[in-house]
């Protein structure tokens, strides 16, 4: 390490913090590469008697220094609270499960017994979990409390994996007479979905003692809405529920207010941003009358609830005296129901707890009422006859799924399962129907796209796209047929690869255009798959600075994929 790098980390850790037990090198941009680079830290981690917590984070650990700072933390049996969120910035995925693996392994090693841990804004994926999965189930996490993996990029996969070591936790505490109670779990921005959410549900009904749960921008649907509701019904103590930016739609709210019902220590709803609609949020607003006297906050922005729904929720927070806040801010009320909302409120004298209107959408029209409600219908109607098919071929249900049994299903050819062609793939994507397309899916989209045609090659983008998973037969499907659609369309001499990056970045919501188009739902799927794409030969290398300034800029929509946006912005800065 050169002298004028000694000079930098020694007037950083002049700058740790000590005190009560705690030892902070929070924020200090340290980069910790080799057992050298470590030292120092390690020297004030061996001479700090009693410590109870370590903070790391706003740093970088790499493998080598992760070793080093491990075995200095094999002799503290007191720590208690491991504040390790943010400190992999710039690591490759690779090196991040060898790093927890070994912290892990001095904390058992130790004896520890945590109340915290917290690894929160590390891009591990999957694969990360693994790396503290022994820690969770060993006897270091028996009386854990507390535990944040917020913006980890987990996927389904972490998911199942984070909530069988969980079970497994609780099963070998329960073993030792002293049960894990975990009070408070985050696990936001984590593209957890149906299948993660359930899994995690299931854990959360076996633990049973849960008094926060935040899990905002999980791509969570009706099917892994209600299973939380279930899980949260027998967790008693739940003090906040945060599920922001996911989708309820009808189902999942009546399922979630059912559970409402009966929690009575509930203070903080924050269902923003979930579609919940007038009749979600009509039942949501029953459960609120009916009890919830602890409620301090609600929100139910952004859910496209109606102005008469609007006013009964507003009519049940009468009795609420603990309330500091509702928040019905942009949806469907129009100038008069947003008075009427604030005349009832008056009327309670709690004119105060509104939040703003200002970004109210306007009453809507009863034709566009008509045609949400077939448009929700439609949706309902194809994954319940999905579900079907496949309770058909024995598979159960399809949240259960995985990619190997959709596989073994192909070989087995079952009679009840109808063909599936390229159109129907397109017109109604979903990755069993891309598998089902059997080994030549790739061949047969290409072929059947017009590549000539900028519009419909990107339209066969994003439904491809769309069906994206972490698991490897679709992630590899979806690779495969991009890689033929993309390679027939930039080897086109008549492809207008310009105009190509401009459509898809107005179809991503990236850029606004003057025509009226339905933007993408989510942008998981296509920012995981443009990060394989741009490292093909097939793709234009002069387009990659157009996607990185676009991709660069604030978005809310990219705000919700920051893990797959992380994974593009570096492999394009590669390029």
């Amino acid at each position: 390490m050169a002298s004028e790098d000694i000079t930098k980390l020694a007037e950083s850790l002049a700058k740790t913090k000590v005190g009560g037990g705690q030892l902070s090198f929070k924020g200090q941009s340290l980069k910790l590469n080799t057992a050298e680079d470590a030292e120092e830290v390690i020297k004030q981690i061996e001479e700090f008697d009693g410590l109870e917590a370590l903070r790391l984070e706003g740093n970088t650990v790499g493998v080598e220094a992760a070793k080093v700072i491990a075995k200095a933390l094999e002799k503290k049996s007191e720590l208690k609270r491991c504040h390790w969120s943010d400190m992999f910035t710039g690591r490759l995925r690779s090196e991040i499960p060898p790093a927890l693996i070994s912290l892990g392994d001095a904390l058992i090693t130790a004896g520890a017994q945590l109340v915290e841990l917290d690894l929160s804004d590390n891009a591990f994926g999957p694969d990360g979990v693994r790396g503290f999965e022994a820690l969770l189930k060993s006897p270091a996490c028996y009386t854990l409390q507390e535990l944040k993996l917020n913006n980890c990029g987990m996927g389904i996969g972490g998911g199942k994996i984070l909530a069988a070591a969980l079970k497994e936790c609780h099963r070998k505490s329960s073993a030792q007479g002293k049960p894990l109670a975990l009070k408070i779990f985050v696990a936001g921005r984590n593209r957890l979905e149906n299948d993660g959410a359930t899994a995690l549900a299931e854990a959360f009904g076996i633990i049973g003692t849960l008094e926060e749960v935040h899990m905002p921008q999980n791509g969570i649907n009706h099917p892994g809405i209600t299973a939380l509701a279930q899980a949260f019904a027998i967790n008693s103590l739940l003090k906040v529920i945060n599920l922001n930016d996911n989708t309820f739609t009808e189902k999942g709210a009546v399922a979630m207010a059912e559970t409402l019902k009966s929690l009575r220590q509930i203070e903080v709803i924050n269902f923003g941003d979930c579609l919940v609609r007038s009749k979600g949020a009509v039942a949501i607003a029953d459960a609120v009358k009916e009890g919830l006297h602890k409620l301090k906050e609600l929100n139910l922005s952004f859910c496209e609830i109606k102005r008469d729904a609007a006013l009964t929720v507003a009519e049940a927070i009468e009795d609420k005296a603990e309330l500091e806040k509702l928040d019905l801010n942009g949806n469907c009320l129009g100038e008069e129901g947003c008075e009427q909302l604030q005349e009832i409120l008056e009327g309670f004298n709690m004119a105060a707890v509104l939040g703003s209107l200002s970004d109210d959408e306007g009453e809507e029209e009863d034709d566009e009422e008509e045609e949400e409600d077939e448009e929700e219908e439609e949706e309902e109607e194809e994954e319940e006859e999905e579900q079907q098919q496949l309770k058909e071929r024995g598979q159960g249900e399809q949240d259960s799924l995985t990619p190997k049994k959709i596989i073994d299903s192909q070989d087995s050819t079952p009679v009840s399962s109808p063909p599936v062609d390229v159109a129907t793939f397109l017109a109604f994507p979903s990755p069993e129907k891309l598998l089902r397309l059997g080994p030549k899916c790739s061949v047969l989209i290409a072929q059947q796209t017009d590549t000539t045609d900028v519009e419909k090659v990107v339209t066969a983008l994003l439904r491809i796209s769309s069906v994206f998973k972490d698991e490897a037969p679709v992630k590899t499907a979806v690779h495969e047929t991009t890689d033929a659609l993309m390679r027939k369309a930039f080897t086109s001499a008549t492809f207008n690869s310009d105009a190509f990056v401009t459509r898809l970045l107005i179809h991503m919501g990236l850029l606004k255009s003057e025509e009226k188009i339905k933007t993408v739902p989510s942008l998981y799927g296509i920012l995981m798959t443009l990060n394989h794409m741009v490292q093909q030969d097939y793709f234009p290398k002069s387009l990659a600075p157009v996607l990185t300034a676009f991709v660069t800029k604030p978005n809310r929509a990219l705000d919700s994929c920051s893990f797959a946006r992380h994974m593009l912005l570096q492999t394009l800065h590669q390029l």
